[in-house]
């Protein structure tokens, strides 16, 4: 099978049960922390494809289920920059295996 890195939130029981599948299926994992890697709007955009903007977004990001951010009234340029900043509100995890980058998952 693939390796794959995979960029997670440490302590997140979602992306603990997708890293067991992916494993179960026979996949190699270097995990990443998706907070502390040091993004840039060209490198992370690569992991989006063709999704729209809006779900980029972690919905259960703090800024996100307050009001503060909304994912549905943003360009993918402002999407980029706020990610930059703030990682948290990346929706995770990324993937990438050196040919392709995934995300939302």
């Amino acid at each position: 099978m693939a390796t794959l890195t995979f960029y997670e939130k440490p302590g997140c029981q979602g992306n603990a049960r997708q890293k067991a599948l992916l494993r179960a299926a026979g996949h190699q994992l270097h995990v990443r922390n998706l907070l502390t890697e040091p993004w840039t709007p060209e490198r992370l955009r690569q992991f989006f494809g063709a999704l729209p903007v809006a779900q980029w977004f972690n919905r259960n990001a703090p800024a996100v289920k307050s009001g503060e951010v909304n994912p549905d009234a943003l360009d993918a340029d402002a999407a980029l920059a706020l990610m930059v900043k703030r990682a948290i509100l990346i929706r995770r995890p990324l993937l990438e295996n050196g040919r392709r980058a995934l995300g939302g998952l």
